[in-house]
C-alpha cells in the first residue's frame, strides 16, 4: 500500500537510506544518516507541494520516494522537481520502485508539475532501468566527478516531461 508519510515513518526511512549508502554506488553519500540528521529533511516533505510517500508491506515501511524542489528559490524553475526513491533491500526486484515511481510520477500531475528530474550516479544501472521504463530520458552527464575510494564515476540527469 502506498501513503503519504507519516513523522512515525522517520526511523524506517532513514533505515532505508542507510541500506543504500552502505552499498555500492546507490547514493553519493557516504556516511550512515540519524534520525536527527534528517528530521528537517524529512519534516520538509510532511507537506502538499514537496510530499514524501511510502510504501507499506508486512507490516512495515519497506521503501520511500519523494518530491522536491529542483534550485528552490529560482521562480523559472517552479514546475521542476526532483524524483528520489528508495527501497529496502529485501524488497526490491518485486515491482515496488514501479509502483512507487508511478504513484510519485501521478502526483508530480496532480501538482501542476511540468518536469520531473532523477539524478543519480551512472553506476546505478537498476535506477536508470526503472526510469527508462517510466519514460525518462538521459537528459544530462557530469562525468567521473564522484569519487568512492579512488572508484571514480558519473552522475547523471534523467528528465520526464509532462504532457497535462
Amino acid at each position: 500500500m502506498i501513503r503519504p508519510a507519516k513523522i512515525e515513518d522517520i526511523e524506517s526511512v532513514v533505515e532505508i537510506y542507510n541500506q543504500a549508502i552502505d552499498a555500492p554506488f546507490q547514493t553519493a553519500f557516504t556516511d550512515r544518516m540519524s534520525v536527527a540528521d534528517r528530521a528537517d529533511w524529512f519534516n520538509s516533505h510532511l507537506c502538499s507541494a514537496y510530499p514524501m510517500f511510502v510504501y507499506e508491506a508486512d507490516g512495515k515501511v519497506v521503501g520511500w520516494l519523494t518530491i522536491s524542489s529542483y534550485r528552490s528559490g529560482r521562480g523559472a524553475l517552479r514546475y521542476t522537481v526532483e524524483v528520489s526513491y528508495y527501497l529496502h533491500n529485501a524488497y526490491q526486484r518485486k515491482g515496488i520502485g514501479t509502483q512507487l515511481l508511478d504513484y510519485g510520477l501521478d502526483a508530480c500531475r496532480q501538482l501542476k508539475y511540468r518536469t520531473a528530474l532523477a539524478i543519480l550516479l551512472e553506476k546505478n544501472v537498476a535506477s536508470i532501468r526503472l526510469l527508462e521504463k517510466a519514460g525518462f530520458r538521459k537528459w544530462a552527464e557530469l562525468p567521473a566527478i564522484a569519487d568512492f575510494d579512488g572508484q571514480e564515476c558519473g552522475h547523471v540527469y534523467y528528465g520526464l516531461k509532462f504532457t497535462h
